[in-house]
């Protein structure tokens, strides 16, 4: 069983909001055993809902729709849904009594709007939102399921749980899906698929690899359906450990997680404290590192040393170094790193100087040139990065770069 999702609202599509109703929804599909075919947005406009809906009934046995259900003139789904499905409207009393009561409970008036919000097509089965006023309206036509919610998220994600995800369990013998992930770092896509090819090779036709690659990462996502969950299981965890263990220096996680998680769950196990130096990343590896609830078991903190007088100031690095060698050396870096060592007193240290652009290129030193290093109580290594021209992707990959040295400075558990 496929299903396909439709989100209505001309403010996705001027990008006014970012539509996570719907990768919420696949997630939960996906658990469920129903794969989501494709996701499409469309304008609050009936011409438009009508053609996407009569184009997911070709691709999808359901179709789960959200948005354009409030009391206001611009949200017309209701009446787009009676007109594609052909049929007149009704008053749903107990709608009407439903949205009485939650007015009375917030102590409002009700308007005739309000009111109309109980106002459904004929043919459809009404399933009561009890999150709030709009009601979710649930159709059968040609052997197809097609369900409207609304696209407050809190709503709709009520419905989903609750209501809509239930009964379609009970309706189809779903399948098993499973999705495994494989977290790399320091290899490139083509690396790594040429590394693993013989492995993918050997995948059955109902388990695929995808590679889903970022800056300076790959995720390798193993994803299999079946109707014999065990075993399937049992055959995506087999994969998952071959393709570990031939690019074992590179994994970082065998889970959906980010890189600077992974670090924090292996430093977290091993009782091992971190800080950072930080100079053309701005705090931007702090600022990854601290959005992980219990990051301050491992993170003690860093410094922003911008400047040469900060870096002199903080982290005692020296002056003699920073004009010999100048901000964004090897030399200054390592200082730097042992600097913050000693500073805020953690097992481990890392400290980035770069140049991020689009300006300060010296001779030798051409934007996208950051220095790295990473320090523990026994040695501090430092390693030169080459990037490109773009500020914004310069800071990302050397955050990256910096969190794969520190990886490979821990090893392997």
């Amino acid at each position: 069983m496929t299903a396909e999702i439709i989100t209505i609202g001309d403010e996705i599509l001027i990008g006014q909001i970012v539509d996570t109703n719907s990768a919420w929804m696949a997630q939960k599909l996906n658990l469920a055993g129903i794969a989501v075919k494709q996701i499409t947005s469309v304008s609050d406009q009936a011409d438009h809902i009508i053609d996407a809906l009569s184009e997911a009934e070709k691709r999808a046995g359901i179709i789960l729709i959200t948005g354009g259900l409030g009391p206001t003139k611009d949200d017309i789904t209701k009446i787009t849904l009676s007109r594609y499905f052909n049929m007149g409207m009704r008053r749903d009393e107990e709608t009407l009594q439903h949205v009485r009561t939650f007015f009375e409970r917030l102590k409002r008036p009700m308007l005739d709007s309000n009111m109309g919000q109980a106002d459904v097509p004929e043919g459809c089965t009404v399933i009561q939102n009890k999150q709030g006023t709009a009601p979710c309206m649930w159709f059968e036509n040609n052997g197809r399921i097609i369900v409207s919610m609304p696209g407050v998220p809190f709503e709709m994600m009520y419905l989903m749980e609750e209501e809509i995800i239930p009964r379609l369990v009970s309706l189809f013998k779903l399948p098993h899906i499973v999705h495994k992930t494989i977290l790399t770092y320091g290899i490139g896509e083509s690396f790594l698929a040429e590394a693993i090819a013989d492995i993918e090779n050997d995948l059955p036709e109902h388990i695929k690899l995808a590679y889903l690659p970022r800056l300076g990462q790959v995720r390798l996502r193993l994803s299999g359906s079946g109707y014999e969950g065990a075993l399937l299981d049992r055959q995506i965890m087999e994969f998952t450990q071959r393709i570990a263990e031939r690019v074992k220096k590179h994994v970082a996680a065998l889970e959906d997680i980010a890189l600077e998680k992974a670090m924090l769950n292996t430093m977290e196990k091993r009782g091992l404290t971190l800080s950072t130096a930080e100079s053309c990343t701005g705090g931007y590896i702090g600022h990854l590192i601290t959005q992980h609830p219990g990051s301050s078991a491992v993170y003690k903190g860093g410094g922003v040393v911008y400047s040469n007088e900060l870096k002199i100031k903080i982290l005692d690095v020296s002056e003699q170094t920073l004009e010999r060698y100048g901000a964004v050396s090897e030399e200054t870096v390592t200082e730097m790193a042992a600097g913050a060592l000693r500073t805020f007193n953690t097992d481990y240290a890392v400290a980035v100087s770069g140049i991020a652009g689009p300006d300060g290129a010296s001779p030798g030193k051409p934007v996208g040139t950051v220095w790295i290093a990473v320090a523990n109580k026994q040695q501090v290594v430092a390693r030169l990065f080459t990037f490109g021209n773009k500020r914004t992707q310069n800071i990302e990959r050397s955050a990256v770069a910096a969190l794969g040295m520190i990886l490979n400075e821990l090893g392997p558990d």
